[in-house]
């Protein structure tokens, strides 16, 4: 079965092939740009089962140059092949399974992060600042672009709230498992008798959305401008530049004081509001066919604790998949990769479950 899904993965990337030189199609901008892309999703499938197809081609000749041989020095050479086409076959055929997994639509997609101070006061807006500096970090050394659309500092640093785009290839299949709420426990820098606090954050991971993919009626949203505040409250702008936007059949609301222009708080504004609803209809149309399911990652419920970050023992540990990691220091640094590949390999595991159930 998995054969045939391969097979005609490989009949569709060939037809997409005459489809791409088609005069037709090159004119047409749009379908030109929709299968160049549905070709370059489905390209490294193509790939591995080509790769897979030579393999398994080369290891049936070989199992029958096995029981044509007599010489036995040439039976050990044979076998020695054999033996390595098979883990060569093995190893392309868990590739192939996790490369059939349903791809999510939004994988490729940049990104708006909200990070919120939530228990803990002080405390909880100072760690909201150390996640914004480690997503931030990640961000640098994937090659991504960080961009803050709204902040809300406190006087002593961090943020009480704090929502930053990040522009990159893939950004959401890297960054979606990071939706919930992180706890830290440390002693504060205002904690004079030396005990642990326990304090939190919530992240929210949204898409960004495409106007081709959610469609927001000028009439439908309130546009109100204020003075912009800097950190701590002070006034750093006397013009009206910053603008907030109200959604008025879903109440979302979002504001931007970030650029000194209007126009482009307004634009920073749109994304985020666009963001939003988009996820809160994928959110109600999830709801509607599968109620009853709860995921161990992906889920984006932004009520459950994720994540702990132990200052003490240098320890980060995530609740969902049971990881610990010792390297708190390097992962505030910026270096994920070692969490978010496991959530990842956790994911895929977990919908090739489901595959083989179905």
């Amino acid at each position: 079965m998995m054969l045939d899904r391969l097979q005609a993965v490989e009949d569709r990337y060939e037809r997409l092939n005459e489809l791409l030189s088609d005069p037709d199609i090159i004119s047409d901008s749009k379908k030109l740009r929709e299968y160049s892309k549905e070709q370059s999703d489905i390209q490294e499938t193509v790939d591995v089962y080509r790769q897979y197809k030579n393999v398994y081609e080369e290891l049936q000749d070989a199992k029958a140059m096995l029981k044509e041989e007599t010489d036995a020095d040439m039976r050990e050479m044979v076998k020695e092949e054999v033996s390595e086409l098979e883990t060569s076959e093995k190893d392309l055929a868990e590739r192939l399974k996790i490369l059939l997994i349903p791809k999510d639509p939004n994988d490729d997609k940049n990104v708006i992060v909200e990070i919120r101070g939530a228990a803990g006061g002080d405390e909880a807006a100072l760690f909201a600042g150390d996640l914004y500096r480690m997503y931030s970090r990640y961000a640098e050394a994937q090659g991504w672009k960080t961009e803050i659309i709204e902040a809300n500092y406190t006087e002593i640093g961090g943020f009480k709230e704090v929502i930053f785009m990040i522009n990159g290839n893939g950004a959401y299949s890297k960054l979606k498992f990071e939706n919930g709420a992180h706890r830290v426990q440390r002693v504060p820098e205002t904690e004079s008798g030396g005990r642990i606090h326990t304090s939190t954050a919530t992240v929210a991971v949204l898409p960004e959305a495409e106007e081709v993919e959610i469609e927001i009626n000028e009439k439908d949203i309130r546009v109100d401008t204020f003075a912009s505040s800097g950190a701590g409250g002070q006034s750093v702008n006397t013009t009206m530049s910053a603008v907030r936007l109200t959604h008025i059949p879903t109440g979302t609301v979002v504001s931007c004081q970030d650029e000194r222009s209007q126009i482009k708080n307004k634009e920073k504004a749109m994304k985020v509001l666009r963001a939003r609803i988009y996820d809160k209809l994928q959110r109600e149309v999830q709801s509607e066919y599968d109620q009853n399911r709860k995921q161990a990652v992906g889920t984006g419920d932004r009520s459950e604790r994720i994540r702990t970050y132990n200052f003490p023992q240098n320890r980060v540990t995530d609740h969902r998949i049971g990881l610990t990691i010792q390297k708190l220091d390097q992962i505030l640094q910026g270096k994920l990769d070692d969490v978010i590949d496991a959530l990842i390999m956790d994911y895929q595991a977990k919908r090739m479950e489901e595959s083989n159930d179905a």
